[in-house]
């Protein structure tokens, strides 16, 4: 097999989708409680974004950012009335998505008399595996081997908002903030109440930016359409999307408000397959979908139900210390690392994963009924009960 090792694959391989179904060479049926991790929130196989993808794919694929681009320039709009920002930049990524967001910040500090400017970023979160988004990244077991790192950034922990204070304080290099609403690869954590809306108000006194990496929590899946509109009244100046964008399909957007999407000229920031025209069409797929079926609302209303069952199932597990999360991002920790827990729920037919070690991290697709929720918490609770 002519392929890096870069993953530890499972056995298995799928030969097609349905829902929130996927079916296995091997002649299972998979309920898909990880989405592609958060990618696939419309489920596999949806037929609005297979039509926008066909239609698109026969009439023109890519022309480069050369020239203009229509389903670009819809898209963009779409997002910045859902969002409330002015300005997208479209990439490949949630990568490529926060490497913007960081050059971004450095014009920002350099426009602000700042010669090395630097990102406040935060305990145990992940940006990504390009060299800035790492270098931004809390995981030290991820980083180990790529130093030296990108310089620029500094780190205090996630959730404490005295501690983000008095490093602003102390640091006037500083330009912006980059945290995750609710951190994902991080073990699903919430940040804690007051938390975004506390760095709002350091960032409008310090003159700071504050960029928001919803790479994993867009696009419905906390039952906003994005995290931050949990908190009311509130307006990160960046945000940085993907995933669940495209679902399936590589899309990255960088939505800025108007003075800071300005920062962006000509020769300034580019990519050759950003925002491309079949992106553009499943995209905009998608995003219609969430609004006509109202699927934040749906992954509000059954996140509260799979949260609710997972609690009266195993809240008196002792191997179960917490489950926490929002609308359909949630998470199980455990206590202790599991054993084969993924290899065992996969031969069960569930498919999930385990982050930060010991946290079960349940992302199943929005469009998903009551019963599947159920079925998930029953192979689960099984599972830890074995």
């Amino acid at each position: 097999m002519a392929l890096m090792q870069n993953y530890a694959r499972l056995p298995v391989s799928f030969t097609h989708g349905e829902g929130i179904w996927l079916y296995g060479d091997d002649g299972k049926r998979y309920l898909d409680a990880l989405s592609g991790i958060a990618v696939c929130g419309l489920g596999h196989s949806h037929p609005a974004v297979t039509r926008a993808i066909q239609e698109q794919a026969g009439r023109l694929l890519h022309t480069s950012n050369l020239y203009q681009i229509p389903l670009q320039e819809a898209l963009g709009d779409d997002l910045c009335r859902v969002s409330g920002l002015d300005a997208a930049f479209f990439c490949n990524s949630g990568a490529e998505a926060n490497e913007a967001a960081i050059k971004l910040a450095r014009l920002h500090g350099h426009g602000r008399g700042i010669a090395e400017p630097q990102v406040l970023v935060f305990t145990q979160s992940f940006h990504g595996r390009t060299l800035a988004a790492l270098s931004a990244t809390g995981n030290l077991k991820i980083q180990e081997g790529f130093s030296p790192l990108v310089p620029g950034f500094l780190r205090v922990p996630y959730g404490d908002l005295a501690a983000a204070q008095a490093v602003v304080s102390a640091n006037p290099s500083l330009a912006a903030i980059l945290v995750e609403p609710i951190q994902g690869e991080g073990g699903v954590r919430p940040a804690p109440a007051g938390f975004l809306a506390g760095l709002r108000d350091i960032c409008d006194r310090q003159g700071l930016l504050l960029m928001l990496d919803e790479v994993q929590t867009g696009i419905g899946r906390t039952g906003k359409f994005f995290a931050y509109q949990h908190e009311s009244g509130f307006l990160p100046d960046v945000l940085n999307l993907a995933k669940g964008l495209g679902n399936g399909v590589p899309i990255g957007a960088v939505l800025a408000r108007k003075p800071v999407a300005a920062l962006f000229s000509p020769g300034r920031h580019g990519t050759t397959f950003g925002g491309s025209p079949i992106v553009c069409a499943a995209a905009r797929a998608v995003l219609r979908t969430m609004e006509e079926d109202r699927l934040p609302d749906r992954a509000s209303h059954l996140g509260t139900l799979l949260a609710t069952v997972l609690h009266n199932r195993l809240r008196n597990h002792p191997e179960v210390e917490e489950i926490r999360g929002q609308g359909l991002m949630v998470g199980v920790v455990l206590r202790r690392k599991p054993d084969a827990l993924v290899e065992r729920a996969l031969a069960a037919g569930l498919l999930l994963n385990v982050t930060a070690e010991r946290v079960i991290r349940l992302l199943p697709p929005l469009i998903i009924g009551e019963d599947e929720i159920r079925k998930i918490v029953d192979i689960l609770a099984g599972l830890l009960e074995s």
